[in-house]
């Protein structure tokens, strides 16, 4: 975990009231005045009793309504690094998805009250993940204009940015006739996928990397199932079209937004 983001997850702690170690409770003093995240909704027991069967996650995060700050810390412990990675496909900086990924955290922490286990944790938090990172977006084009995109450090890494090669190419259906490497494959890899619209790129990553099913996608973009499917289908054309002059003659895709 780098500096910034353990210094974040400190504060994300600080926020929710004062934690500081773990075992410890949270101060109760932290105003619950954010409007409730989306599937917090009353559910039936034989629903809530399924998912807190199947999903230890849920477990944690009932623990968490009673202000269990262990399992809070384990809940960050266990997400933070997948939101950064869903952050860095959805913004343009490294910064922006650490500060993305620790908003998320505090909106789970100030929902928690009003919780219900009406679906997979994973599934609640990628939605309230997709809300913050909507909201961002809509912010950050009514205070400026991006000029230029940055290379999100998460595709500069060998490992991610050999993942995120194969899901663009294994989307696209394409065969390469030779292989990126280093620098040139994180700059085939950015501007593939930041050519997707921010729909079609959360709907790719949460299918690819958080291997969601339809449903799941569906209930955590606020879409239904066969719009999800739509979504995706139009990635795979995009990423197709986006990769194959580069596939066929060796030339960069070019930057911009689908």
């Amino acid at each position: 975990m780098s500096g910034l983001l353990l210094r974040k997850r400190r504060d994300v702690f600080a926020a929710c009231g004062g934690y500081t170690g773990r075992n410890k409770k949270p101060k109760t003093s932290v105003a619950l005045s954010l409007v409730c995240e989306n599937n917090c909704l009353a559910v039936s027991d034989s629903t809530a009793k399924r998912y807190q069967q199947s999903d230890p996650d849920v477990r944690l995060m009932l623990r968490v309504r009673d202000d269990d700050a262990g399992a809070f810390e384990e809940l960050v412990r266990r997400y933070e690094a997948r939101l950064v990675r869903l952050m860095h496909t959805i913004g343009p900086s490294h910064d922006l998805a650490e500060d993305l990924t620790q908003e998320t955290f505090l909106r789970v922490y100030r929902a928690r009250k009003r919780y219900e286990a009406g679906a997979k944790f994973s599934t609640w938090l990628f939605t309230i993940a997709g809300n913050v990172a909507r909201n961002s977006s809509r912010s950050a084009s009514r205070r400026r204009e991006v000029n230029e995109v940055d290379v999100p450090r998460g595709f500069e890494t060998p490992s991610n940015a050999q993942m995120l090669a194969s899901t663009a190419l294994d989307a696209s259906g394409l065969m390469p006739n030779r292989l990126a490497e280093g620098d040139e494959r994180a700059k085939i890899v950015r501007t593939a996928v930041l050519s997707l619209s921010e729909r079609q790129r959360m709907a790719l990553m949460l299918s690819r990397f958080e291997n969601m099913s339809y449903a799941e996608i569906a209930e955590s973009m606020e879409l239904s199932p066969k719009a999800v499917k739509s979504l995706l289908s139009r990635a795979r054309v995009n990423l197709k079209e986006a990769l194959q002059p580069y596939i066929e003659s060796g030339v960069l895709p070019k930057e911009g937004r689908v």
